[in-house]
């Protein structure tokens, strides 16, 4: 005899797998139509459901919009955080957070999802607060603790940790990304690094500890 807490076990398993399902579909149309266009009349009936099944897992397209940027935010931190060891020399971790993070940030989905939020704040301004908070602005607050804590350690000079993170985030995303984000060139791996390279060194030069 199956037991009541097993059967509520399935039971939320395929809720957990049901709106992973959702969120894959709605990324998709979120990335291929835009945020205007995507309905939640389209991702039911993409998805094989009613409106009714859709809205009990997301109340409206601006919460099925966050829980897809969260998603996406989640992976992208665990990664990228990852590179940074607290215990390792500053210039090895940040130079393997800086290629991650162009890399990332230059890929097919980031750059579509940035051209989705520059090119429909106007008219949704949700959208910016959304990506912001879940994406940038947890990035900015988890590199700054990494600062922090180098900072503290004596291998940064000591500031201001957002003001640091802030510095090194711009000098990573100011150049080939934003080349890839207006079509001038396409994504290169061997640029992409290049640049995290070029990016670490300008950064100790202003955060590197005094000789």
């Amino acid at each position: 005899m199956i037991s009541k807490r097993a059967s509520l076990g399935k039971r939320e398993q395929r809720k957990a797998e049901r709106r992973e399902a959702i969120l894959n579909i709605a990324q998709q149309s979120f990335l291929e139509q835009g945020y205007d266009r995507t309905t939640m009349s389209g991702i039911a009936e993409a998805m094989g459901g009613s409106k009714g099944t859709l809205w009990s897992y997301f109340e409206s397209k601006e919460s099925l919009f966050e829980a897809v940027i969260d998603r996406a935010a989640a992976y992208f931190r665990a990664d990228l955080m990852a590179a940074l060891d607290p215990r390792g020399k500053p210039e090895t971790g940040l130079l393997r957070f800086a290629e991650s993070f162009i890399q990332k940030i230059t890929s097919d989905d980031a750059i579509a999802l940035h051209r989705i939020v520059v090119g429909e704040s106007p008219r949704f301004p949700e959208l910016g607060r959304i990506f912001y908070a879940r994406a940038p602005g947890v990035m900015h607050d988890l590199l700054a603790g990494y600062m922090a804590i180098q900072m503290e350690a004596g291998t940064l000079r000591e500031d201001v940790p957002m003001k640091a993170a802030a510095m090194f985030l711009s000098l990573c995303d100011g150049g080939h990304h934003k080349r890839v984000l207006w079509g001038v060139e396409p994504y290169s791996d061997a640029t992409a690094k290049a640049e995290a390279a070029i990016a670490v060194e300008h950064f100790l030069r202003a955060y590197g500890p005094a000789a």
